[in-house]
C-alpha cells in the first residue's frame, strides 16, 4: 500500500516494457479508468455486508452480530491472500485486482456499518474525508505543489514502513493480550487522536507516492495490463486511508 512495499517499485513496471506495442501500454488514463472500476466493485460489495450488518443487528438474536464476522474476517483474510497473488504475479492483475476489491468491499462493508452503528453517520463522514483527501492529494500533485523528490520518497517511504513494523509488532502482541492503547479505536486521548492523525497524514503522502509512481511507469511504456496492477496499488493506499479516517473520526468521537 506504499512505496516502501514491493508494490511500486519502479523497476516492476519498467521490466515489463520490454516488447511491447505502443497501443498495449500503461497510461495514466487507462490506470484512473480501471481505479474507478476498482473502487465501483468494493462499493458494491461493501453495501450487501453493511446491509447483512444492519439485518443482523436489528434482529433479536443475541448472536446477531457474530453472523457477520464470516464476511468480514473472510473478507479481511481473502483480501490479503489475493493481495499478495496479486503482487507476486503481476500478469493475472486484470483478474485479480477485481477479486481484491471484492473481498475488501465484504471486510469494509461489515466493519463500517458496525462502527456507524456505535457512532451513527461515522462511515459517510470517513468516505466524504476520503475522497476529499483523494481528491486534494490528486491536485497537490498534479499541479507540483508538492515536489515529489528523492529525499521526499526516501522519508516517506521510511516512515510508513516503521509504521507497518509498529502495526505488526502490536498485531503479535495482541495474541498474547498486550494491548496498544494508542491504537485502540474507543480510545479518545490527546496522544491517541494526533498518532491517529500523524497516520492519516502518512497515508494521504502515500498517495502522492501512488500517482508519481504510476506516471512515471506509465511513461516507460510498461504493459497494459500493468494498469491493473497500479489501479490495484492505488486501492491499497486508498482502503488503507479510509480506515485511519475511520479510526480517528471514532477517537475523536470518544474525546
Amino acid at each position: 500500500m506504499f512505496n516502501a512495499n514491493p508494490l511500486l517499485k519502479e523497476e516492476t513496471f519498467r521490466s515489463s516494457a520490454d516488447s511491447y506495442e505502443h497501443t498495449d501500454v500503461m497510461t495514466v488514463q487507462g490506470t484512473a479508468i480501471k481505479t474507478g472500476i476498482l473502487l465501483a466493485i468494493l462499493t458494491v460489495a461493501g453495501a450487501i455486508t453493511w446491509q447483512l450488518t444492519y439485518k443482523y443487528a436489528s434482529s433479536a438474536n443475541p448472536n446477531a452480530i457474530a453472523d457477520i464476522m464470516p464476511y468480514m474476517m473472510g473478507g479481511l483474510i481473502g483480501g490479503l491472500l489475493i493481495g499478495f497473488a496479486t503482487m507476486f504475479f503481476k500478469k493475472a492483475a486484470p483478474i485479480t485486482a477485481p477479486i481484491y476489491a471484492v473481498f475488501e468491499g465484504l471486510f469494509l462493508g461489515a466493519l463500517s456499518a458496525l462502527v456507524n452503528i456505535k457512532y451513527p453517520g461515522i462511515a459517510i463522514q470517513a468516505v466524504g474525508a476520503t475522497l476529499g483527501v483523494l481528491a486534494v492529494m490528486l491536485a497537490l500533485y498534479s499541479t507540483r505543489i508538492i515536489p515529489v523528490t528523492n529525499k521526499f520518497i526516501v522519508g516517506v517511504s521510511a516512515a510508513t514502513g516503521g509504521l507497518m513494523l509498529f502495526y505488526l509488532v502490536a498485531f503479535i502482541l495482541g495474541f498474547f493480550g498486550v494491548d496498544i492503547p494508542i491504537l485502540n479505536m474507543n480510545n479518545g486521548s490527546p496522544l491517541s487522536i494526533a498518532f491517529s492523525g500523524i497516520v492519516v497524514v502518512l497515508a494521504a503522502l502515500n498517495l502522492v507516492l501512488d500517482f508519481h509512481m504510476i506516471e512515471r511507469c506509465s511513461q516507460t511504456g510498461a504493459k497494459k495490463y500493468m494498469e491493473w496492477f497500479g489501479a490495484f496499488v492505488l486501492l491499497v493506499t486508498i482502503v488503507w486511508l479510509y480506515i485511519e479516517i475511520l479510526r480517528l473520526l471514532a477517537k475523536l468521537r470518544n474525546r
